[in-house]
């Protein structure tokens, strides 16, 4: 133990701990019992007892320096310079954060300055030792018990326990002694030594509820239940093993303990008992008769973690129960227990919490919070009903102490488990302890304790630090009822909140007063504003929440108008609370100082959003009217006359001044206008329908009054202050050219709700006849304008309940006017308007034949359309398709869907396809390859007549899409009808058509193919025909034709415009090459060796003569392409004709058979270097697979000769065991499965057989006797490929046994692929028979690897077999 410092006094003791934020605790706020001569501790512990020994506070031998580190790890923190090894936690030095940014600081942490003075003192002067355990502490010292030779007999105190009339008080030590104490006279009352078993340390004892009843837990893991009595005057004690360690080591126990006002709960009279051991939980009733009642386990966790048990009564469900809390890492888990109506006891898992630390310590501190500590030393509080943290605490400081030695048992030699060691590492158990709501703590030199802290309490400690914010949203949610771990509120839910509410208000006062001193005096303007917007609109929104605006507009807006900076971010602030109508009513005073400051800082929009909000009632109306028309706040402005004097008509009369002018004399209207106009229409809109604008309703009793005004005013033939030039109606005319559309769209919404109204009906029949009189009368109006007021009144005439009367001869006027042909302006605007008025209902208004006519002649062929679908003369509308330049391409569509889709009668649809076949020679005219598609969907049997009526038209069917080739079946004729018109016209895509159909006869595909001399089809069908040479030819002489070409081009001299010319020669000789060498490859599969020369030297040949006509250096380029293709050429033949062959025809060619060797170097040497390169990767292969072969033939020989173990000593037959000598007479047989037998027991039982190969073969007998059958019923291989049968070897021969074919098998298993014996014997057979390989290639038929095109080398590593 390390040296300590000066504690003589309680301050300089306290001054040690350098915590912060921790209050000293009152004698008289814990109901602390004064004493008038309290002793000192240095008296009370030399003071000799009576016949005893003096007392020491720790075992003699603990003294010695050389065992002070053991000591030290009892007691060790995270925090402790004296800590033993902690490799796996690390102390964090940091401040306590009693807060959170919600909740506030929620415990309140103490430090128990006098008992933390007496542990230093008793440290330092008497060397005491240090601290071990702790229970509930008062701060007077009271007692001192035991003896110097008390601690040098038991050892430290290990744990420690006091009944619930604090009366007694148990004792537990490191060597495993239990002692009673009586807390009144501090007598010793009993000395237990064989509660346990000896060389154990106690890990805890602990009272029941029954006084007479303890439990006590080992560090060997058992768990006894101590029973007191008292028989003639002698204290006795009665010890039963409740749990045995070698079951399971229980590491914590935790008895339930009732509180007072629960006494009489059902549950308490069975005295509940949880124990945590290192994999499970288990609750056990220890009355009135010991009894299981649950396990649960932890499932996976941490081995270092340390489970931990919690009760506590918790209401649920409107009674109160028990709940057990236990974790062990990261997860804590709980368990309700309640009692039925029935008597039944029940346990019930509860939703789990999830936390993301190790806990080392779970405790109650009331019955819906937990406070945990976490192995990094940090203290949790969790609210149990959400799961949320509320604070966390570093307990660094405090220096926690841990119980390491007394898990270790170090006293009694440190006989505990490698699993209990661990988990002692930190364990802290009787470090930290909870009683009534408080949680005390034990540190190395002081103890502390936590104590939730009052609602009053949290709020001011925010306060304290200026966090007034945070403390307003604290109180607001102690107001609503959402706070966690609440303390200190009673009373029903109104007292409750006006409570808090108070304590708001005080808040609000202090917040204010508080940022007036804080405001800067002097600085920049801008930094004084941001002052007051971190502070105005808060005290606002709690204003406003506790539905106090008189406090705000009264108190609080007088203090902080003071300053006029306040005052103009106060009324500032104001706006978003009017606009969002949390704010709706204003005193007269405030409201006229928010518009004066509004408008002083041209801040207009905000006062125009402002007052569509508030009460104006109490305002100047005319002079707020002027200012709104001034600044152009139009929806201000009618909400103003509307809500200040109910004048609905004033503000139409001033938005149709502004936009009439213009639209009169013809002029185009400003964005500002145009935005009048629109909300003029919008609030017509809104009067007519009883809506306010632009929010809200018309009073009930205004509506209708409302409506009649609105059609009174637009209905008027003059304007109130009309001039001589003035039009009639002139509303009606300037919303008419305003938007024609919208205005009518506003009328027949409102003529929506004239049902029953007499008098709205009249109104409705008036403005019909206005507008007519209006529009049709004047020729200032355009066709799209007219047409739209017809389009309404068609719709508006088709309803059914429809009262309006409108003359026909209006329609026919229409009519005559949107068809004039002489007009060929806006001719596709006038046919839509016509169209959407017939399409509203207004072709009843005319006569369809006058209607069809004009509609031809105006050339309307949408019109005719509509008109023909009417009737359902749908042939008829592919001739307005056609004759609409618009809208040709659409026909196509048109068909197709008529004749697809169902719904149309079979006379129509085949009236229909007459027409689009009489139509066909236009269709293919318009579009070719769509009316392919059309013609193979619908028309497949007429395409014979079609393809002849487009002959005799000169116009051919598409030939570029072979698609619908597939889905007809033409006849031969047809076919080539259609090969000879791709020849024509598609030439490039006849050898993909040829090759994907089927339907051609090869004879006449031919000669039309030599007609139109296209060499490549011809070349293919002649392959396909099975004349392979008459292929070749073909393909021949066009290359010689190109090799032709580029001889002549390259010989010459080339200027630079023609090497792009040279360059695409080369490429049609490459691939003209390419498909020759193509064709010469496939047929070479099937030819003999006569008939591929007969292929292959020609190619060569003709590869090779060109090259002679090159001469000079000009020639040189074109010499080099052509050698490098005729290099190629000699790779690909070189797979199919005789090397030799080769070289001897290239020595006979004139070219090379003369002159210089280096002329032919290059190609000789080419095909050397392909021969070497297949040569080394022929036998790198072999090579490779004979080193597999060998090392799988290898493993499975060592695998098989392993030697066996056996399971057991004896014979699993007569279970005699054998004897391990080498002289035994006896003859033992040993099985890879592991059983062992005597060979004569073996025999007996029918276990040996004679195999032909004449060696004697053994079954196990317990494997084949668990497969259902005897070793006699079947043969020994048989049994040896069983699944639960073993073999044993008896003789070793050549040959391979049972056991080892078994191996085999299972080792050939793991290969994917082909065998590599296979492989091997393939090569073997190529390389017997095939002497030089490349040099003398293979027959037909023999059926090589390495002569497959697609042949790949592929290798895979051996594999990883368990030894």
């Amino acid at each position: 133990m390390s040296e300590s410092p000066d504690t003589r006094s309680l301050v300089s003791a306290s001054s040690q701990l350098n915590l912060m934020e921790i209050d000293t605790i009152d004698d008289k706020e814990f109901d602390i019992p004064q004493v008038d001569t309290p002793p000192t501790l240095e008296s009370i512990l030399n003071e000799p007892e009576e016949e005893e020994e003096p007392f020491i506070l720790e075992d003699t031998s603990l003294m010695n320096t050389e065992s002070i580190d053991a000591h030290s790890c009892e007691t060790s923190s995270l925090a402790s310079s004296d800590s033993g090894d902690r490799t796996h936690l690390k102390r964090k030095r940091k401040t306590l954060e009693l807060h959170t940014a919600i909740h506030g600081s929620v415990l309140r942490h103490s430090i128990l300055k006098g008992i933390s003075a007496q542990i230093v003192s008793a440290a330092d002067k008497v060397d005491a030792g240090l601290p071990t355990a702790v229970v509930n502490l008062n701060q007077a010292l009271r007692l001192c018990l035991g003896s110097t030779a008390t601690g040098a007999e038991y050892g430290a105190v290990s744990a420690l326990s006091i009944n619930h009339d604090c009366t007694r008080l148990l004792c537990g030590f490191a060597k495993g002694q239990i002692t009673m104490w009586d807390l009144a006279n501090g007598k010793l009352l009993r000395t237990i030594t064989d509660a346990n078993p000896p060389g154990s340390a106690i890990l805890h004892v602990k009272f029941t509820d029954d006084p007479t009843l303890a439990v006590c837990n080992d560090s060997g893991g058992s768990v006894f239940e101590l029973a007191f009595r008292r028989v003639m005057g002698m204290r006795t004690c009665d010890s039963r093993c409740l749990f045995s360690g070698s079951k399971g080591e229980v590491c914590n126990v935790e008895p339930l303990h009732t509180p007072p006002d629960l006494k009489d709960h059902p549950i308490t009279q069975y005295s509940l008992l949880a124990m945590a051991s290192l994999t499970k939980i288990l609750v056990i009733g220890l009355k009135p008769s010991l009894k299981v009642w649950m396990t649960f386990p932890y499932g996976k966790a941490d081995p270092s973690s340390i489970p931990q048990l919690a009760w506590q009564f918790v209401p649920v469900q409107k009674a109160v129960n028990p709940v057990l809390a236990f974790c062990r890492g990261v997860t804590v888990h709980f368990l309700l227990v309640k009692k039925d109506d029935s008597g039944t006891i029940h346990v019930i898992k509860q939703r789990q919490l999830q936390l993301d630390c190790d806990i080392i310590s779970l405790s109650w501190i009331d019955s819906r919070t937990l406070v945990a500590v976490d192995s990094g030393e940090k203290l949790r509080v969790v609210d149990r009903p959400s799961q949320e943290e509320l604070e966390t605490i570093d307990m660094a400081e405090v220096q926690l102490v841990y119980n390491s030695s007394h898990f270790k048992s170090l006293a009694t030699g440190g006989n505990v488990s490698q699993a209990l060691a661990l988990v002692g590492e930190k364990a802290c158990y009787q470090s930290v302890c909870s009683y009534a709501g408080q949680i005390v703590i034990l540190g190395t030199k002081s103890a502390h304790v936590m104590t939730l802290r009052s609602w009053r309490e949290r709020v001011d400690f925010l306060l304290k630090q200026e966090r007034f914010v945070e403390a307003l949203s604290l109180a607001w949610s102690f107001h609503e009822g959402t706070a966690k771990a609440v303390l200190g509120l009673f009373g029903d839910p109104a007292k409750r909140k006006g409570v808090v509410a108070d304590k708001m208000v005080e808040i609000l006062f202090q917040y204010v007063e508080h940022s007036l001193k804080k405001c800067p005096e002097h600085g920049k303007i801008q930094v004084m504003e941001q002052h007051f917007l971190d502070v105005v609109p808060v005290v606002v929104d709690y204003c406003l929440l506790l539905q106090r605006t008189d406090l705000l507009f009264s108190q609080l807006y007088g203090r902080l108008g003071e300053n006029c900076v306040a005052r103009g971010v106060f009324l500032e602030s104001l706006e978003p609370y009017i606009v969002s109508e949390r704010l709706g009513c204003l005193n007269a005073a405030v409201m006229k100082d928010l518009l004066a400051h509004l408008q002083d800082n041209n801040m207009m929009d905000s006062i125009g959003n402002c007052l569509v909000h508030m009460d104006i009632t109490s305002l100047d109306i005319q002079q707020v009217v002027q200012m709104c028309w001034t600044n152009q706040l139009y929806d201000a402005m009618i909400y103003v006359f509307n809500r200040g004097i109910n004048d609905y008509i004033n503000p139409m009369e001033k938005l149709f001044q502004v936009i009439t002018p213009p639209l009169r004399q013809g002029r185009a209207l400003t964005d500002e206008q145009v935005v009048m106009g629109n909300k003029l229409l919008v609030y017509i809109s809104c009067c007519l329908a009883g809506r306010a604008y632009p929010l809200g309703d018309i009073p009930e009793d205004l509506v209708s009054q409302v409506k009649n005004q609105v059609f009174e005013f637009l209905i008027g033939v003059h304007s109130a202050d009309a001039g001589p030039d003035e039009d009639m109606y002139p509303y009606i005319r300037t919303l008419l050219h305003f938007d024609t559309r919208e205005f009518l769209n506003v009328l027949a919404l409102t003529f929506e709700d004239f049902k029953n109204d007499k008098q709205a009906l009249e109104y409705q029949q008036r403005i019909v006849d206005i507008l007519l009189k209006v529009m049709v009368e004047n020729s200032d109006f355009t066709p799209s304008q007219v047409g739209c007021l017809f389009t309404f009144l068609a719709r508006q005439l088709a309803k059914p309940d429809n009262t309006l009367f409108v003359n026909r001869k209006l329609f026919d006027q229409v009519l005559e006017f949107l068809c004039c042909p002489d007009d060929d302006s806006r001719h596709t605007e006038r046919q839509q308007v016509l169209l959407e008025l017939l399409q509203a209902g207004g072709v009843v208004q005319f006569d369809e034949g006058r209607l069809l006519r004009l509609a031809e002649k105006a050339e309307f062929y949408q019109i005719c359309e509509f008109l023909y679908e009417q009737k359902h003369q749908y042939d008829k509308i592919i001739d307005c398709y056609l004759r609409d330049p618009l809208r040709k391409g659409e026909v196509f569509n048109y068909i197709h869907n008529l004749l697809s889709i169902p719904g149309y009668s079979s006379e129509e649809k085949q009236c229909v396809w007459n027409k689009a076949l009489q139509h066909i020679q236009e269709l293919v005219t318009l579009d070719p390859a769509k009316s392919a598609d059309l013609v193979v969907v619908h028309f497949p049997e007429e395409v014979g007549p079609i393809i002849t009526q487009l002959q005799v038209g000169s116009c051919p069917l598409s030939v570029c899409r072979p698609h619908p080739q597939a889905l007809l079946k033409l006849s031969p004729d047809l076919n080539e009808l259609h090969i000879s018109l791709m020849c024509r016209f598609a030439p490039r895509q006849l050898t993909d058509f040829l090759k994907s159909s089927q339907e051609y006869r090869l004879e006449e595909a031919i000669q039309i193919t030599k007609q139109n001399q296209l060499h490549e089809a011809t070349a293919y069908l002649l392959e396909k025909k099975g004349d392979a040479h008459g292929a070749f030819q073909v393909l021949l002489k066009t290359l010689k034709v190109k090799l032709c070409a580029l001889t002549e081009g390259g010989g010459a001299q080339q200027r630079s415009g023609e090497e792009c010319e040279g360059g695409a020669v080369l490429r049609r000789v490459e691939e003209g090459l390419r498909d020759i060498i193509a064709l010469c490859h496939r047929s070479s599969q099937s030819l003999n060796p006569q008939q591929r020369e007969v292929l292959w030297f020609p190619l060569l040949e003709a590869m090779m003569s060109p090259q002679k006509l090159l001469k000079g250096p000009d020639a040189r380029p074109t010499s080099e392409a052509l050698k490098e293709l005729t290099m190629n050429v000699l790779n690909r033949m070189s797979s199919f004709i005789p090397l030799p062959a080769i070289i001897q025809r290239i020595l006979q060619d004139p070219v090379y058979g003369k002159g210089k060797l280096a002329e032919i170097q290059g190609l000789i040497l080419g095909m050397l270097e392909t021969f070497n390169y297949e040569q080394t990767l022929l036998e790198t292969t072999t090579s490779l697979l004979n080193h597999d072969l060998h090392w799988s033939l290898s493993h499975l020989r060592a695998v098989v000769s392993k030697g066996l173990h056996p399971r057991q000593d004896q014979c699993n037959i007569c279970l005699q065991q054998y004897k391990r000598r080498h002289d035994s007479p006896e003859q033992i047989i040993v099985f890879s499965c592991g059983h062992l037998y005597h060979c004569h027991c073996l025999q007996r039982k029918g276990r040996s057989q004679m195999d032909p190969r004449l060696f004697q073969a053994w079954s196990c007998y317990k494997c084949t006797s668990s497969q259902g059958g005897r070793g006699g019923d079947r043969g020994a291989l048989e049994t040896g490929r069983g699944r639960n049968t073993s073999l044993a070897q008896v003789f070793v021969e050549t040959t391979l046994d049972p056991q080892q074919s078994q191996s085999w098998d299972q080792l050939r298993s793991l290969y994917r692929g082909p065998s590599r014996l296979a492989i091997l014997s393939e090569i073997s057979h190529c390389h017997g028979n095939e002497k030089s390989g490349l040099l003398n290639p293979a027959q037909p038929g023999t059926g090589s690897i390495f002569h497959s095109e697609n042949f790949q080398l592929k290798l895979s590593p051996p594999p990883l077999v368990e030894e």
